[in-house]
């Protein structure tokens, strides 16, 4: 958590000097509180431009749904027609941010709702992600398998405490940063770091 309280959701791209993030607030957050917009617009920050059917066939969904959703991230700023790409009949779609950055208890204050939505949807996109790392750890190679954790730790902290210890490791990933819109150096994979820290029931 930075210095202003804000975090960062960032779907599988780092957020990068000079790359766009995305306030989330108003439309975006109205959007983003629809599990299916959240991982819709996921997929186009980390595998880029898409069609409907494309999105469609990835989620197991019709192209009816995904041409709804595209429509109505595409409202909110999220999402925008790739010009380059297909023709009148193949809309291709890319995103609009590499990132994005919330307040999470200002939203809870001014949108509880639709924050709720939002950050049980986040939550379910981090446990999907984790499954499927479990799903794959049998293919991978010893290397990768040695080099993965799955793990949880337990401390005593105050709010003041628990903020400092993320801000330290926030300066960790910031010193690993890459371009993530850059290809893959010989010997590397994208990887995904999740963190969530918060207080834990003792009674």
């Amino acid at each position: 958590m930075t210095d202003d309280q804000h975090e960062t959701e960032q779907h599988a791209t780092e957020q990068q000097a000079g790359h766009p993030v995305v306030e989330l607030a108003g439309a975006a957050l109205r959007a983003l509180s629809h599990p299916m917009r959240n991982r819709m617009l996921g997929l186009l920050r980390l595998y880029g431009p898409a069609t409907a059917t494309t999105l469609a066939n990835r989620l197991g969904v019709n192209t009816g749904a995904t041409s709804y959703h595209l429509r109505q991230l595409a409202e909110a700023g999220l999402v925008l027609e790739d010009d380059s790409r297909g023709n009148a009949r193949d809309r291709w779609w890319k995103a609009a941010h590499l990132g994005t950055s919330f307040d999470t208890g200002a939203l809870l204050e001014s949108e509880p709702e639709l924050t709720m939505g939002f950050l049980h949807g986040i939550g379910q996109l981090y446990a999907e992600n984790l499954f499927r790392a479990i799903d794959e750890l049998q293919t991978q190679s010893p290397e990768w398998v040695e080099a993965s954790l799955i793990s949880d730790y337990l401390f005593q902290l105050s709010p003041a405490g628990l903020k400092s210890m993320m801000t330290e490791i926030q300066a960790v990933f910031e010193k690993y940063s890459t371009d993530l819109t850059q290809p893959l150096p010989d010997g590397t994979e994208q990887v995904t770091v999740q963190i969530q820290a918060f207080p834990r029931e003792t009674r």
